[in-house]
């Protein structure tokens, strides 16, 4: 499919613009259309293209839209993936900075670190377990540069995968020593539950969403690699993150992850 190179200009410097003025913006679909797919990810390359001419560095990638539940959240019908940089790693901090973000929301998932690359061969299951050293829970805060979440499947695409920040727990294990699709997962909120899953929720087994981002990330030209992190998809419904509320997460074997956001916007 030919890409409408204007197009991609247009929608990526809306974008831009929203990241700048930290403000959110109309959605890009209406440039790119609904169903230009490939352009939607021609934007996402060109943002990431811009961060990297500024000294960003990538440290994996995330799948989007893996659950059912988040799929109907906003009406999309695929998964997504988008790039990961070093600077959305917020475990160290102990405030998530509300300030980075726009309109947050959160997910627990199953974060994996990949001790070789995937970038040749079937890519098939036994290979992708293979090239994981070790999972950790996780809370992916999604964020949309779109005002009011109101995102297509290009939208989200475009917006590299609707991604904002994300926290790493420091429980690691193996693949030896536990089975993603069989985990469950309960979130809270300021200590009131408020979403629930299981690793079957993620496309059916999280190993299988790695395999499906390991494939389209190939054809992309962008393999994965040893060293990345890759935020697997969200185990159940995600939940609003505005400025002081507290998140944590249990998923079985793993164990917790929590997320205090910063109390103001201009802190």
């Amino acid at each position: 499919m030919t890409v409408d190179s204007n197009a991609v200009a247009r929608a990526a410097a809306r974008l831009a613009e929203a990241v700048e003025l930290s403000r959110a913006v109309a959605p890009v679909r209406d440039v790119l259309g609904t169903q230009d797919i490939d352009a939607a990810y021609a934007v996402q390359q060109e943002l990431i293209r811009r961060r990297l001419s500024a000294g960003a560095v990538v440290v994996g990638r995330k799948i989007g839209l893996t659950s059912p539940a988040v799929q109907r959240q906003l009406g999309v019908d695929q998964p997504d993936f988008g790039v990961l940089f070093a600077d959305m790693d917020v475990s160290a901090e102990p405030e998530v900075p509300s300030v980075r973000l726009l309109q947050p929301k959160a997910e627990a998932e199953i974060a994996f670190v990949l001790k070789s690359d995937l970038a040749v061969g079937d890519l098939g299951p036994q290979q992708v377990r293979d090239a994981v050293d070790y999972a950790v829970a996780a809370l992916e805060i999604v964020d949309s540069r779109i005002a009011d979440w109101d995102i297509s499947l290009a939208d989200t695409v475009a917006d590299n995968a609707s991604s904002g920040l994300f926290v790493l727990a420091g429980r690691r294990l193996t693949l030896d020593e536990f089975e993603p699709r069989e985990t469950s997962m309960r979130m809270y909120a300021d200590d009131v539950l408020v979403s629930e899953g299981s690793g079957a929720a993620c496309l059916g087994d999280p190993l299988a969403a790695l395999a499906w981002l390991a494939r389209t990330a190939r054809e992309f030209g962008e393999p994965l690699r040893a060293g990345q992190v890759v935020l697997s998809g969200a185990l159940g419904p995600m939940v609003p993150a505005p400025p002081g509320t507290r998140i944590r997460a249990e998923i079985t074997s793993l164990g917790e992850v929590t997320a205090a956001f910063s109390e103001k916007r201009d802190a």
